[in-house]
């Protein structure tokens, strides 16, 4: 993936060893590796419905965080700031031409854990939306546990993931996740299977635009799409609960399976149209 030299996007606010506070008032949207597996881990304990759990919060007892230090220059943040500006270049051509205007979200950068709108943000939770403030929040540490614990490695895994995350902005933004919460149609999770199979279809969406040459800033290599389609695999529910549990328990599936995660990247990649993104068409 070539993208040193790119143009940078500057809705990048940098936390790391500034702290954070506040209780704990729920989960976001589309918690990453570590947040699947809390999910996972609780829902298969209580029973509860892990849609349940998604979702922000207005409680001001959140502290603020501390002042963020000056932005970072070092190659991995230079990397995503890279690609958060080909997400908001392509979503802008996107909303442009169906006559709306798109409102690119903040990815906040912190170490630990810092306070949002949905409560505390912690890095075991793993990268996560939050509606409430519209952000992304994303502890860098877990792009080495993608590497090293998830065996997917590589430079167009780690933007799938950020590009995943967009895509849940994406869903807030246009009232596709209220309409989907409320439209559970069959089984207790279905709602939030649709919601991050629909964020990984529109992660895919944007890989189109950067391997079709669309892309004014990053260009794809031979090799990066598999990169993506691994770490798709990597992360399915099926996989993680395995690894957690040592079984595979679908009725507690909060994010799709290892295959319906890969084909709904796939869809979206290949079509390059959001439409083909309608949640839920992978969950059946």
């Amino acid at each position: 993936m070539r993208w040193e030299g790119r143009s940078e996007s500057g809705n990048v606010e940098d936390r790391r060893g500034a702290g954070g506070g506040g209780m704990r008032l729920g989960l976001p949207v589309g918690g990453g590796i570590g947040g699947v597996v809390l999910l996972l881990l609780f829902s298969a304990l209580t029973g509860q419905n892990p849609l349940d759990l998604i979702g922000g919060s207005d409680d001001a007892g959140v502290s603020e965080p501390g002042p963020a230090g000056p932005p970072a220059t070092d190659p991995q943040t230079r990397f995503m700031r890279v690609v958060l500006k080909d997400t908001e270049d392509t979503w802008v051509s996107i909303f442009r031409s169906n006559g709306q205007q798109y409102e690119p979200p903040t990815l906040v950068l912190f170490s630990g854990a810092t306070s949002t709108a949905c409560g505390l943000g912690e890095s075991a939770m793993g990268p996560f939306y939050c509606p409430g403030d519209r952000k992304v929040y994303l502890d860098t540490s877990f792009f080495d546990e993608l590497d090293q614990r998830f065996g997917a490695p590589g430079d167009f895994a780690q933007a799938y993931v950020i590009a995943h995350e967009f895509g849940h902005h994406v869903q807030n933004i246009t009232g596709l996740s209220e309409r989907a919460a409320a439209d559970r149609r069959s089984g207790a999770n279905s709602a939030s299977v649709a919601l991050e199979l629909q964020a990984d279809c529109f992660a895919g969406v944007w890989g189109h635009h950067a391997a079709s040459g669309q892309s004014t800033v990053v260009k794809l290599e031979p090799g990066d799409v598999e990169t993506a389609m691994r770490a798709a695999a990597a992360i399915g529910d099926d996989r993680l609960q395995k690894m957690s549990t040592g079984r595979v328990m679908p009725d507690r599936f909060t994010h799709g399976s290892s295959a319906q995660r890969v084909e709904s990247f796939r869809r979206g990649m290949e079509s390059g149209d959001p439409r083909a993104c309608t949640a839920g068409s992978a969950t059946n």
